[in-house]
């Protein structure tokens, strides 16, 4: 039996927290968008941005490290997903420049969070063999 890490939930994983944070504000965000977008870009970025956090949340509960990694990797391709809705947004007007650069900061702090939990992913695994 391995051990992930001595957490009682992934919520107390800061990854988490942060791609939580970021889907709440993406989520906001999105309801001053045009309602011709409700089941077209509003529905893609919410899913996106919430693809984030699940998929960190259910590779936290995942037994194997190799099925964690993996999930982690999802969770990347869902960030960089939600990344070019912004940039759809900003394209179409719906976001200036100054909301696309606070989003895609926090979009990089996330994503090397993403990247530094994998890492930890891996060499535990490493560790384990």
């Amino acid at each position: 039996v391995r051990y992930l890490v001595h957490m009682a939930s992934f919520e107390e994983l800061k990854v988490y927290q942060e791609a939580r944070g970021f889907r709440k504000v993406v989520s906001s965000l999105s309801k001053s968008f045009p309602a011709e977008e409700k089941y077209r870009l509003v529905d893609q970025i919410i899913r996106s941005s919430r693809s984030v956090s699940v998929q960190i949340a259910e590779g936290y509960g995942r037994f194997h490290y190799q099925e964690s990694i993996q999930y982690m990797r999802v969770a990347r391709g869902s960030l960089d997903e939600t990344h070019e809705h912004i940039n759809v947004a900003f394209d179409e007007g719906y976001i200036d420049d100054e909301m696309r650069s606070e989003l895609l900061d926090q979009k990089l702090k996330i994503m090397r969070m993403i990247n530094g939990y994998n890492n930890y992913l891996k060499k535990s695994k490493r560790k384990e063999k």
